[in-house]
């Protein structure tokens, strides 16, 4: 005789949010639906273990897709409920009052899902059916099959079950708008996204009205069930019995990569919780993108969700990995971690094992570790900025590239400049080696090692390494090649009544009034001049080019710095052709200015204009010569 009944507890409140809420992520009722039969056969291997029940040959989960009739199904071999099991579970929402359980778990933005926990699970089936049905019989002796059918997760009608055997089959009548989720390719996906490392075998298989034969021909044999998920993920395995190729299949596989990764990082922790995975780091292929990096977050070989800030700190994002922790103190969507201390400790060891590896490629394999430093180091760096932490165990493993391919620690830099023993040291640099090449070589030509910087990441990176290193008695600063002239000029007074003649002559040539002009032997007299502008100005100018803030802006302060060993310095020194004067000044201005950034488009036209005009007067002396 068929038993009715009512969901208990404001069941008519709980499925229209369930609805809404979950809309975007629909999908994950089959998460759901094939963990919980993944739960139930793991409860009757340990009724096996214990020798209450037999052991079967094979354990499984399958989902049969029928378009045909517009069900889907997914059966397990598992544990199975009895009738007063199923109203226990499933005919009672286990909490307190709909109220304050939505009240209590409802995010700031109102989105947060309330599925996989205190029983819900299941009920994200009603997102994409119009009609659940329940086939269950449990492994205790002399237990009855039982069916529960509901169409609206509110109502509900049990009854006798035809079921022969133990574990539960959930038939879904797929909703028409829904009918995406019969299709193979759609269900396969869907597996592949949650369920590709659960720990039970999952076999995908879809029901076809077969063909009819031809004449003489066999008919066609049924579709063999697919299994779409690995049971054994590398992760699970000791580092020692990984070897590279599984290391890189893996990666190829689940990120679909066709690069090979740099290197990576197996953990392994037990203790104080149990953590398992393998960090990759990959080719960057865009400095800060934060779609390079995926980290895959399990609890017990289920899917949770791709990066997780909680556990995964910001700046590991440009990894790519999987971490499997059945430890997670998860809500109850399973795809939102609560921010307590279990879980900061949880990231700070992936920060720890991180760095120290980092640490043991420099120290073990240096050759090998400066081949990928160009790939790595804006992921080190922003790590530094961020974590002060991962800063105290990476620093002595920053490198820095010099502009003829040498790689060196802050310490070897400062050693082989022979400042090491100075109380304020200084690090040359130059942002681009090309551009900057003439003024990179008037550094080099007098000995100075010159590194190259040339990352959106380096601006703030060096800021940040001056900062730190006020903590000591030392004082380090990075200084590019156009900050100043210092290292490259004799020492001696300066004639002040040639330089103020010549500034006036600039200033007026130009059009600038407030232009700062220097003038100064060069250790060499290879250029007329250099533009020189303010190292800090410079960095506030460029971070606010770089990141937008048109709200704040400091100016550059240029100078325009003259080499009096120069023949054209020493001939506006003397010259009285206010019309040449004017052009060789434009001209010495524009050059020095090339020399560290391009010219702007109308500045170019005249540069390239001018550039006729003074070669035309040198090949075709003017007429009244």
């Amino acid at each position: 005789m068929a038993e009715k009944g009512s969901i208990s507890i404001h069941a008519q409140n709980i499925m229209p949010v369930i609805k809404r809420w979950l809309y975007s992520d629909k999908d994950i009722f089959l998460r759901e639906l094939v963990s919980n039969g993944c739960d139930a056969i793991a409860k009757y291997k340990l009724l096996a273990l214990k020798g209450e029940v037999p052991a079967l040959e094979e354990y499984r989960v399958d989902v049969v897709a029928d378009e045909k009739e517009g069900t889907l199904k997914i059966v397990d071999n598992g544990i199975g409920m009895t009738a007063d099991e199923v109203k226990r579970y499933i005919a009672q929402v286990a909490f307190s009052g709909a109220e304050e359980f939505l009240a209590k778990y409802k995010g700031e933005d109102g989105q947060n899902g309330i599925i996989g926990h205190f029983g819900l699970g299941f009920y994200s089936a009603f997102m994409v059916s119009e009609k659940v049905t329940i086939d269950t019989l449990s492994c205790q002796e002399g237990a009855q099959a039982v069916r529960w059918e509901s169409q609206d997760g509110m109502e509900y009608e049990m009854s006798p079950s035809d079921r022969q055997t133990h574990g539960t089959t959930i038939t879904l009548k797929i909703s028409q708008e829904d009918q995406d989720f019969l299709r193979k390719w759609t269900l396969r996906s869907t597996l592949e996204k949650y369920c590709a490392f659960m720990p039970v075998p999952i076999y995908l298989s879809q029901v076809k009205e077969p063909e009819p034969p031809k004449e003489g021909e066999e008919p066609p044999k049924p579709e063999e069930p697919e299994q779409v998920n690995d049971i054994h993920p590398l992760w699970m395995k000791k580092p020692s019995e990984c070897t590279e190729e599984e290391y890189k299949a893996f990666y190829h596989k689940v990120f679909h990569d066709y690069d090979d990764p740099l290197f990576w990082i197996h953990l392994n922790a037990e203790y104080p919780f149990n953590l398992k995975g393998i960090l990759y780091f990959p080719k960057i292929k865009n400095e800060f993108s934060s779609s390079e990096g995926v980290i895959k977050l399990y609890n017990n070989q289920v899917f949770v969700a791709d990066n997780i800030k909680e556990v995964i700190p910001e700046f590991l994002m440009l990894l790519k990995g999987a971490i499997d922790c059945p430890d997670l103190p998860l809500n109850v969507s399973r795809s939102f971690l609560q921010n307590d201390g279990y879980v900061k400790k949880m990231s700070a060891y992936i920060t720890r094992k991180v760095a120290d590896r980092l640490v043991s490629e420099f120290t073990g394999k240096r050759e090998d570790y400066q081949k990928y430093w160009d790939d790595i180091h804006p992921f080190v760096k922003y790590g530094c900025i961020r974590d002060e932490k991962f800063y105290d165990r990476v620093k002595d493993a920053i490198l820095f590239k010099t502009v003829d391919g040498q790689y060196l620690t802050l310490k070897e830099y400062l050693d082989k400049s022979g400042q090491s023993a100075e109380k304020e040291k200084t690090v040359y640099y130059a942002s681009d080696a090309k551009r900057q090449a003439q003024m990179i070589s008037l550094y080099t030509g007098e000995g100075k090692i010159v590194v190259l910087l040339d990352t959106l990441i380096d601006n703030n990176f060096i800021s940040f390494l001056e900062f730190v290193g006020r903590e000591g008695e030392d004082k380090l600063s990075f200084r590019r090649v156009d900050a100043g002239t210092e290292g490259l000029t004799e020492a001696g007074d300066t004639d002040e009544a040639a330089r103020k003649a010549l500034e006036d002559k600039f200033r007026k040539a130009l059009g600038q009034q407030d232009l700062a002009v220097t003038l100064s032997q060069f250790k060499q007299d290879t250029i007329p001049a250099m533009v020189t502008v303010d190292e800090q100005t410079r960095r506030f100018a460029d971070m606010s080019r770089v990141w937008g803030d048109r709200g704040f802006s400091m100016p550059e302060k240029k100078t325009l710095a003259l080499n009096a060993r120069h023949p054209l310095v020493q001939y506006l020194e003397t010259s009285q052709d206010e019309e040449l004067d004017a052009l060789v000044c434009q001209q010495v201005n524009d050059l020095a200015e090339m020399a560290r950034s391009p010219l702007e488009s109308e500045r170019m036209v005249a540069f390239l204009q001018r550039s006729n005009q003074l070669l035309t007067r040198l090949v075709k002396p003017r007429e009244n010569a």
